[in-house]
């Protein structure tokens, strides 16, 4: 079925319900902050309630392979959301593009970062207390493996290969750096930034040219298929409400 289809559903679906239910939605971890605004606004404009759980996508679905109770993945990217799709564990037509994320070089250190990322050419580390460098589990976070693909590009993996941790997720990338036990790292935009702002530290916005784009698909899970909640959640995710706010964290939109 169509995912119009489905979404024609759920008015139906909505206004048959004498109550308000829940869906629980596995949401990839850089999309923490959005989601969590949005589920709050969502419950207070349908009375569905979003029980979330944050991680990441790699985890995921590894977790529902296995039997995992979610009815909605918000995922990292798009592969992961239609293989959930080809191997059946997902609605067919479903799926659809919530943001597209975008990548930064991150500091607590205020003056560290510089606008262009010049910083990870430097040929003394030491001498700037760089000691660590974090970033995602490329295995199973797309934003991992989009900073890997970022440090070739450059031409810098080989003299930053040995300084580098990795972090099961990029909510626990983000942990390293906001407590300074790495003291740079590749995290999340939408972690380290609100309304066009970087809100701590200092950072270098990496150009989307140099990594494959991050769009973060959305899908409606085998176990949400008969959830009026699940349904109201992923149209809900394609209104102005839920725009605006994925916008104001610095996520761009599929068009």
């Amino acid at each position: 079925m169509k995912l119009r289809s489905f979404l024609a559903v759920v008015g139906t679906c909505v206004c048959a319900a004498t109550q308000a239910g829940e869906v629980t939605v596995a949401v990839a971890a850089n999309f923490t902050a959005p989601m969590q605004k949005i589920a709050k606004l969502f419950e207070q404009d349908t009375g569905h309630k979003a029980q979330l759980a944050f991680g990441a996508t790699g985890k995921f679905y590894a977790q529902i392979k296995n039997g995992a109770p979610f009815a909605v993945l918000l995922a990292a990217d798009d592969e992961t959301p239609a293989r959930l799709e080809k191997e059946s564990l997902a609605v067919t037509g479903t799926r659809f593009t919530y943001a597209v994320g975008r990548l930064a070089l991150w500091s607590k250190n205020p003056t560290l970062v510089d606008d262009k990322g010049e910083v990870l050419r430097s040929s003394n580390f030491d001498k700037l207390g760089i000691h660590k460098i974090a970033l995602a589990d490329p295995k199973l976070a797309p934003y991992g493996a989009a900073a890997l693909e970022v440090m070739t590009h450059l031409g810098v993996l080989p003299a930053i290969k040995s300084r580098l941790v990795q972090g099961e997720s990029i909510g626990q990338t983000y942990q390293f750096v906001s407590t300074e036990n790495a003291q740079l790292g590749f995290v999340a935009l939408s972690q380290i930034s609100f309304e066009g702002r970087i809100t701590q530290g200092s950072a270098w916005v990496v150009p989307p040219s140099m990594h494959t784009p991050l769009k973060q698909d959305a899908v409606l899970l085998n176990v949400g298929k008969d959830n009026p909640a699940a349904l109201a959640l992923l149209k809900y995710l394609q209104g102005d409400a839920a725009k605006g706010l994925i916008r104001s964290y610095g996520y761009a939109l599929a068009n």
